[in-house]
């Protein structure tokens, strides 16, 4: 039976994911929000693929890009993560935390073949000059999480709303 809205129905715990769910998501391939805080407090928010570095979320991204500078003087990032174009199909993960500024070559060429192969397809080392120059006058972030949100309305049981 579907969950009623509204009229004082606390609905973030229905709609919670549980840790393994939100797992799942993450590993999913998607393109994700990250967001920055530049000089004047601003919120600087790009799409970014996403991949794993140790277990945790990681970018990669331009030395001299506006994030890497933002992240160089103030670590917090927020990545949100979305899925569904109706109500009721609307998924999602937000991750809140600071940035670790990883310059190890060994951990940037981790999330090089991960990303490699996450949004391009298997990895082999004849293709090792592409991530060679994916990883070029590149940082890699890596997020230390302090916070998770998340959101499944599928859990609320409702009728389809969108296009018939």
């Amino acid at each position: 039976m579907p969950q009623q809205m509204g009229h004082g129905v606390k609905q973030r715990d229905l709609v919670k994911m549980t840790a393994e769910e939100i797992d799942a998501f993450l590993h999913e391939r998607r393109p994700m929000t990250m967001c920055t805080l530049n000089h004047d407090g601003s919120i600087h928010a790009v799409a970014m693929w996403y991949g794993f570095v140790d277990g945790s979320i990681a970018v990669e991204t331009k030395a001299k890009a506006q994030k890497a500078v933002n992240l160089r003087r103030d670590a917090r990032m927020t990545c949100m993560f979305e899925d569904g174009d109706s109500y009721e199909e609307l998924r999602g993960v937000e991750l809140v935390g600071t940035a670790e500024i990883l310059d190890d070559p060994d951990k940037m060429w981790e999330l090089g073949v991960n990303l490699f192969e996450r949004y391009y397809g298997a990895y082999t080392e004849e293709l090792r000059p592409m991530v060679e120059i994916m990883l070029n006058k590149r940082i890699v972030a890596k997020l230390n999480v302090e916070r998770t949100v998340s959101w499944d309305h599928h859990k609320l049981g409702l009728p389809p709303t969108g296009p018939a």
